[in-house]
């Protein structure tokens, strides 16, 4: 794991990611802005059911460690308010619960009630109860106060929002002073042999196992593409930057096959 801050070059221009006010990037398609949030929602209903077994398949687990790595990167502690922002599943809100306490809350949200539905279900089995709440919510306008929360985490999410500088300015508003983004999500490996082994085993082997365990290819298509299309490291730190946040760095993992940005709201 590497600290980072502007060694990398960006592998499309700034140009590229700035949309039109009608179009938008649907992985490899350019559709319009008003019909991306309805295509991503139908990829997500259909994999939500086996979300967190395709996570374990696709990444060999190392999901896990990149996650626990985050959590140890948010300082969140005892007592604090949380949002797991694109949270899905609640991989991260069943962490953070046990963190934060009686005295502490987060709030698990996604755009997506299929994968609420399947987040919600899973953390009652696990016996996170008590200091959890469900919201489904626009990460682009989310419904919070000013100042509510200590930390926000979306792992993985930011990709498939619309307006992704929309969706930062809403999360800086909603955090507290003092508070801190995590974003983790997959970028640009910093190694060229890496980044064609990655890509052959993104749009070969992911959608085959889609198409085996999830009966769709398609969705694991997309998210290979959308992976793609995704600021790399140095574009999403400017982005965060520009939506206001302060002492903004990354860390490649795993050779920045995923990276996670870490900015501050003062």
């Amino acid at each position: 794991m590497n600290t980072q801050s502007n060694q990398n070059t960006p592998h499309f221009s700034t140009q590229t990611m700035q949309s039109n006010e009608e179009t938008t990037h649907f992985g490899f398609k350019t559709v319009a802005k008003t019909e991306k949030q309805q295509m991503v929602a139908g990829v997500f209903h259909s994999v939500a059911e086996k979300y967190d077994l395709m996570n374990d398949l696709l990444s060999f687990g190392i999901h896990r460690i990149w996650k626990r790595f985050t959590i140890d990167c948010s300082g969140v502690r005892k007592g604090q308010k949380v949002l797991d922002l694109a949270g899905g599943t609640g991989d991260f809100t069943a962490k953070l619960s046990r963190i934060v306490g009686r005295t502490g809350k987060v709030i698990l949200a996604d755009i997506n009630s299929s994968m609420l539905e399947v987040g919600r279900e899973k953390l009652r089995n696990l016996g996170v109860v008590g200091n959890v709440d469900y919201v489904q919510a626009n990460a682009e306008s989310l419904p919070f106060s000013d100042n509510t929360f200590d930390c926000v985490i979306i792992s993985f999410g930011l990709r498939n929002v619309t307006d992704k500088d929309k969706a930062l300015k809403s999360i800086f508003r909603v955090l507290k002073p003092g508070g801190r983004l995590l974003v983790l999500e997959f970028s640009k490996p910093i190694f060229d042999p890496l980044s064609k082994i990655y890509n052959f085993y993104s749009f070969n082997i992911l959608p085959k196992v889609g198409e085996i365990i999830v009966n769709d290819a398609d969705s694991y298509r997309y998210l290979a593409e959308s992976i793609r299309m995704h600021p790399n490291q140095s574009i999403l730190k400017e982005m965060m930057e520009e939506a206001g946040f302060e002492q903004v760095n990354y860390y490649n993992l795993t050779a920045g096959i995923v990276a996670l940005h870490r900015g501050y709201k003062f």
